[in-house]
């Protein structure tokens, strides 16, 4: 998960770079808030280690719902950036936090420690980046 969005964000930042992609003030003022959104659902890893993992996983969730209301305000490279990231993420909504207690879990299994840790960074990399659009 981390080496697709660690690709997918270095692939944005290049056609930025290289003037491929042009960021309207529109993908600016989308991408600022979703960096801010983000920031506000991910916070450092420090924090987020501490957390239970039913908050860990709910504040994960949270940020998968910041990139797919961004993806609704946007056209163009910003939406297929931001739909290839989410795409990246699905993986969080197989994941549960929760006991199965015997029943049925459609396919939802527990995570490790390294998988919530993983998916963190990679939505603070995310953040990062949407960040660098608001500036470019």
């Amino acid at each position: 998960m981390r080496t697709i969005i660690e690709d997918l964000t270095e692939e944005a930042e290049r056609q930025i770079r290289d003037q491929t992609w042009i960021v309207t003030l529109a993908d600016s003022d989308v991408a600022a808030k979703a960096a801010a959104d983000l920031h506000a659902a991910i916070g450092p890893s420090q924090v987020q280690e501490e957390l239970p993992t039913v908050e860990r996983l709910a504040h994960l969730r949270e940020a998968l719902a910041v990139l797919a209301i961004a993806l609704a305000h946007v056209h163009g490279r910003l939406a297929w950036f931001l739909g290839a990231a989410t795409t990246a993420l699905t993986p969080i909504l197989h994941w549960r936090a929760l006991p199965a207690e015997g029943g049925f879990t459609f396919g939802a299994f527990t995570p490790t420690l390294q998988q919530y840790a993983e998916a963190e960074e990679a939505i603070r990399r995310l953040q990062r980046t949407l960040t660098g659009i608001t500036v470019a």
